[in-house]
């Protein structure tokens, strides 16, 4: 399990949460009871770690892998899925675009104020010459 926690980037106790929650299935076990994670598997946790990443929730997740073990039949619906959460990031990449842009001023704004090429003005902080 350590090992394969290496080779997804995740802690163990991460790894042993999502097997608890039903997330890895069909684990197989060792003679002294560990867990042993094929290529498949590992591929698999790759993706669970994706979709986390993504902002889908553990409820949304056992419900993508309910999904999956029901076979090709479930594709239109897993596509679905995935369609609405690339949407989802796709929003939000926009809005950190933005907020990036905003900061981006905010520092021009700051350099021009400090190098005396610009005057401070604060929408906190009034004076009597405004």
């Amino acid at each position: 399990m350590k090992q394969t926690c290496q080779k997804v980037g995740m802690t163990y106790e991460a790894l042993k949460f999502y097997c608890n929650q039903g997330l890895v299935p069909n684990v197989k076990r060792d003679k002294n009871n560990y867990r042993v994670f094929d290529e498949h598997d590992i591929e698999w946790i790759k993706g669970l770690i994706c979709l986390k990443r993504c902002g889908m929730s553990l409820a949304d997740m056992k419900h993508y892998l309910a999904l999956c073990l029901k076979g090709k039949s479930s594709i239109p619906e897993r596509k679905e899925i995935l369609t609405k959460q690339r949407d989802f990031l796709v929003k939000k990449m926009e809005n950190l675009q933005e907020d990036i842009a905003y900061i981006d001023g905010k520092q021009n704004y700051y350099d021009d104020v400090l190098s005396g090429k610009i005057k401070y003005t604060s929408n906190l902080i009034h004076t009597d010459e405004e």
